[in-house]
């Protein structure tokens, strides 16, 4: 390998940076800030002080790393998507009335009493949720650039050498929903309104440019999907019209994700400055073909989404191998470290092998850093970042852990029968002659709120102050709470609230072998909601049973029917770092079958309802139409291969929200659950119809309120929803339950929530029962 010295950047461009940085705090900050604002225990003032502070501490992190060009304008109190819509003058109508700006932006994420919050669903195929903007017939869309105007004023004030990123038109437009009364108009794409937003952008370049921006960044994921045809032509056309901007600072158009193919090389065509590529999820071969030679181009080398460390060396390779195609360089990681832990300090329970092969957004940074200085002098300047890569990546492939022959011996013995059931038909007969249930059957979805005394036993028996014995005996007291306010309100399948679990994927790895627990490896799933995804490094088996004991404590406490709980081998692995060295559909089914040893030993013991949640599985969908039918066919298989143990009268239920589902409707029939619940509220039911279109024919309980608003909706409203089920769903196919988990609400809300829900269903029951006239 070459350690020839690069050519210097050329003048103007910049050599090593990253596409954008969490937000949340290295310990929560902002998660904690946020809440203490809706809760009226701090003002706008105080909340400010802290996003200033968390956005400082990533610029200046950054520039301690080298970095010459650093992001600015990613900070956000809720959501990037959502302060687009603020930025762009789209926000819904129902939130105008509100005069506090904060307020406002926060009713429009989450609701109030009063006012519905806009949908939320997954950020491509990431863990990440979005709100979808509503773009309407009373839409004016105008320009606010004063949130960008101001993060690039601080960011200057330090000396920074600032960056502002900002969702592309493209890109917002997309991800966006058209709304209003009239059908026809709702079928209308939103892109349809493109040149609407193109001068504002144009206005907004030049304010930019007016404060001394050199270069501005526009994200443009959205280019590496199939969301809408003629994606090339459109990106051409946008992107020529933006870059012939007499006024406006330098452009670079930011993909990542995946492959961009020939929306790249349209790109190219245009008077952009720079176009910034993901080359984990993407192939070098694009820029070869798109030539952009004229081009700066921002080289994603290092994985943004997943936790590993970078093999220095072939990122190296592929740097020098892209120079002749084009026409300056710069080094960075391949999206946003939105996605990954901030740092790897503290992380002191991770054995020392393990810690080795891992690297969290700090030493993202240095590898990037190194990259950049190894391209520009050679990497003997590097060396010892180079030693240690070499290092971890040797060490990786010959631990034990990660070939278990046990482990792959069961999988290859696995027959045809392993993955099937007998017929639904035969299943429901049996399961109702096991299980009578009245007709609209009401339920919950798993979790109920996790308190503070929850909270501060889990906290004590992990650092030691109370033992084991005493932490399930709180736990069961817990459980015991939870069961007596089940039958209060009166539902007729009840679960035992899941007090224990810290996190519904997070509770079973730290049970299974191949997984590893961070300590403070938080990420933002959505607004203050922050989770901590195991590290899935090595092959996967359940050592003991991990929710029987629960689930049975809760059963023995009641006369009404208990569903055990569990999380799907496809969320797990989601919501996990997994490894990157098998294909995932080897991981899936070793964690299939770990499932479906719990699924076994659950009915075992008497649980009649198992329920297996996958609210991930339209998450990992493929951006490229191509590439589903392969990813949907393994997925679904996974899924059956854990719940295919049980016999035919034990209800398999499963779960999924907060995803766009038409893609993966007929996936959601193939799994082939007894139930599936589905979120529906924020959607109006929507799905309901796509499951019918598809033939969908089992029984389904969509959600008939959000449980993510502190929005309680009366009991005509949810009534409501019962009857727009019931236009699509037959009485003896529906369940009642709300559209989640209810871990993040508190008790009393719960407690009225479920009240009127009961309530509702009570009501639909008398009028489904009711003689025409």
């Amino acid at each position: 390998m070459s350690n020839d010295k690069a050519p210097s950047p050329h003048r103007g461009t910049f050599t090593t940076t990253v596409p954008g940085v969490a937000r949340i705090g290295a310990n929560r900050e902002l998660k904690r800030a946020v809440e203490a604002y809706w809760a009226g225990r701090t003002d706008a003032a105080n909340l400010k002080q802290v996003a200033d502070s968390i956005a400082r501490d990533s610029w200046n992190q950054m520039v301690r790393n080298g970095f010459d060009s650093v992001p600015v304008n990613t900070f956000s109190y809720y959501d990037h998507m959502l302060d687009a819509a603020v930025m762009l003058g789209a926000l819904p109508p129902r939130v105008a009335s509100i005069a506090d700006p904060l307020d406002r932006y926060f009713a429009a994420a989450r609701g109030n009493d009063t006012v519905a919050p806009l949908e939320m669903t997954k950020w491509f195929d990431t863990n990440y949720h979005y709100l979808v903007p509503e773009i309407g017939p009373e839409t004016s869309f105008a320009l606010d650039a004063s949130i960008v105007l101001g993060a690039v004023a601080d960011a200057q004030a330090l000396g920074i050498p600032a960056r502002p990123v900002i969702v592309g038109p493209i890109t917002f437009l997309a991800l966006s929903k058209t709304v209003g009364a009239d059908a026809e108009a709702v079928s209308i794409s939103p892109l349809a309104r493109i040149d609407e937003l193109l001068p504002l952008y144009v206005d907004l370049l030049a304010q930019l440019a007016a404060a001394g921006v050199e270069w501005v960044q526009l994200d443009e994921p959205t280019l590496v999907t199939d969301q809408a045809e003629g994606l090339a032509d459109l990106a051409e056309r946008v992107y020529r019209a933006l870059s012939e901007s007499t006024d406006r600072p330098k452009l670079l158009v930011q993909t990542y994700f995946g492959d961009a193919r020939d929306r790249l090389a349209a790109l190219g065509r245009t008077g952009i400055d720079g176009v910034g590529v993901d080359l984990i999820a993407g192939s070098a071969d694009s820029i070869r073909d798109a030539q952009l030679t004229g081009k700066h181009v921002v080289a994603g080398v290092v994985d943004g989404r997943n936790i590993w460390r970078t093999d220095l060396h072939a990122a190296l390779e592929t740097l020098r191998e892209l120079r002749p195609h084009v026409g300056s360089l710069a080094v960075s990681t391949s999206c946003s470290t939105l996605h990954v832990p901030y740092t790897l300090r503290g992380e002191s329970q991770i054995d020392d092998a393990l810690y080795g092969w891992l690297a969290f957004a700090e030493e993202k940074f240095a590898e990037v850093g190194a990259l950049s200085r190894a391209l520009l002098h050679g990497e003997a300047d590097q060396e010892p970042q180079f030693t240690a890569s070499r290092t971890a990546l040797l060490s990786r492939t010959t631990d034990p852990r990660l070939h278990v022959p046990a482990v792959r011996e069961r999988l290859t013995g696995l027959s045809s029968s392993d993955w099937t059931r007998a017929d639904a038909a035969v299943r429901r007969e049996a399961q109702d002659a096991a299980l009578p249930l009245p007709i609209l059957p009401t339920t919950t979805i798993g979790s109920y709120p996790q308190t503070v005394e929850i909270r501060r036993a889990r906290s004590a028996l992990k650092n030691g102050t109370i033992d084991a014995a005493t932490y399930r005996a709180r736990m069961e007291q817990e459980i015991a709470q939870v069961i007596a306010l089940q039958e209060k309100v009166g539902l007729d399948v009840l679960v035992h609230g899941e007090p224990e679990r810290n996190d519904m994927v997070q509770y079973f790895a730290e049970q299974l072998d191949g997984f590893a627990a961070t300590a403070n490896g938080w990420v933002q799933s959505y607004g203050s909601r922050c989770v901590r995804p195991p590290i899935l490094f090595g092959d996967v088996a359940r050592p003991t049973p991990m929710t029987v004991g629960w689930t049975t404590y809760a059963q023995s406490l009641t006369n009404r029917p208990v569903k055990g709980m569990l999380t799907g081998p496809v969320t797990i692995i989601a919501w996990s770092f997994v490894r990157d060295d098998q294909p995932l559909a080897v991981t899936a089914n070793q964690v299939a079958l770990a499932i479906r040893d719990e699924t076994v030993d659950l009915e075992r013991a008497g649980v009649p309802i198992i329920q297996v949640d996958e609210p991930a599985l339209r998450e990992l969908l493929p951006l490229r139409t191509a590439d589903r039918v392969a990813y949907l066919d393994w997925a679904v298989r996974a899924f059956r291969l854990s719940t295919a143990g049980v016999e035919d009268t034990t209800a398999v239920h499963t779960h999924l929200c907060y995803s766009e589902f038409g893609d993966v409707i007929g996936a959601i029939a193939a799994l082939d659950a007894d139930v599936t619940s589905i979120e529906a509220a924020r959607s109006h039911m929507e799905v309901l119809d796509d499951l019918n279109d598809a033939g969908f024919a089992a029984q389904v309980g969509p959600g008939v309120y959000d449980i993510h608003s502190p929005r309680i909706p009366s009991i005509d409203e949810i009534t409501t929803s019962l009857r727009e089920a019931l236009g699509a769903v037959s009485a003896n196919r529906l369940w009642v339950n709300p559209d989640c988990g209810l871990k993040t609400r508190r008790t009393d809300e719960v407690v009225v929530a479920l009240k009127r829900m009961v309530a509702a269903a009570v009501a639909a029951r008398a009028e489904v029962a009711a003689p025409v006239a």
